[in-house]
């Protein structure tokens, strides 16, 4: 659809040329339902419209999982940008009894609070949000964990120079690239005893094999722990996920990841509110 400059742009009359083909629609494309589209968004005003069921899955166990979960309840958080994540941070704070943050983005909250990153992926603008976030968190008596020790390089590229660094003692020409044994060890305590668990962003750089212990050992510390509710999503931690081959531990893993994002800010799906609202 998206070679169709129309399909983004949700046009007018690209939606009427859609609808004439059918005298039904069914939303079933969750990984697309968080867009305005012409084949989500538009085309549900035009026609009787419905939920598949891979939607009506996802939507159900994301906002159970969310909104009603079994405590304690940890949310792990990685990634390489804080950007990407502020709006689930700020929903999930008043939601989990627990925030777990590793991958790039742990180290804007590092910084925030004086911590010393090396030359770690960091976002100067979002310092102000992390501090904040942090002395809510204490507020509200949410527990925010953040790595104490890194594997790090000079490059990404560069295997030779891999080592482990306690939080505070980062060179300065290096950078972070996967959470530590320290932090993992210190992260499986609260996993380990958690009743629900939603995952989104890997630890580190999982795709080189020298850094993707700390992704790995927290997919399968959630695969042993058969009493909780374990929910994935976002393309790199599923692709992690299979790479570990534990697909088949998690209770669920969404098909969606911008979806996903936005069910988990709290929002809602637009090409899911059309037909809702009908």
């Amino acid at each position: 659809m998206r070679f169709d400059k129309r399909e983004e742009e949700n046009d007018e009359e690209f939606c009427k040329l859609l609808a004439s083909l059918a005298d039904i629609y069914v939303l079933d494309a969750f990984g697309t339902a968080h867009r305005k589209h012409a084949s989500t968004y538009g085309i549900a005003k035009k026609l009787p419209s419905s939920i598949g069921f891979l939607v009506e899955k996802e939507v159900g166990i994301i906002g159970d999982v969310i909104q009603n979960p079994t405590r304690p309840f940890v949310a792990i958080l990685g990634g390489a940008k804080i950007d990407d994540k502020i709006g689930v941070v700020k929903n999930l704070i008043d939601k989990v009894d627990t925030l777990l943050i590793g991958g790039g983005m742990c180290f804007t909250f590092l910084k925030a609070i004086k911590g010393k990153v090396g030359k770690s992926i960091v976002d100067d603008e979002k310092l102000a949000f992390c501090y904040d976030i942090i002395k809510t968190a204490i507020n509200k008596k949410v527990k925010i964990i953040l790595p104490v020790d890194f594997v790090c390089s000079k490059n990404i590229d560069d295997d030779a120079d891999a080592d482990i660094f306690k939080l505070g003692k980062i060179p300065d020409d290096y950078m972070g690239l996967d959470i530590g044994p320290k932090t993992v060890k210190l992260f499986k305590k609260y996993i380990r005893r958690a009743k629900t668990i939603i995952w989104n962003g890997p630890m580190g750089v999982y795709e080189r094999q020298i850094f993707e212990n700390g992704t790995k050992s927290v997919a399968e510390l959630i695969a042993r722990n058969k009493k909780c509710v374990s929910v994935a999503g976002g393309g790199d931690v599923v692709s992690a996920i299979e790479k570990f081959e534990l697909s088949d531990k998690f209770s669920h893993i969404s098909t969606g990841g911008g979806a996903f994002l936005t069910l988990m800010e709290g929002k809602e799906l637009p090409a899911l509110s059309v037909i809702s609202q009908k």
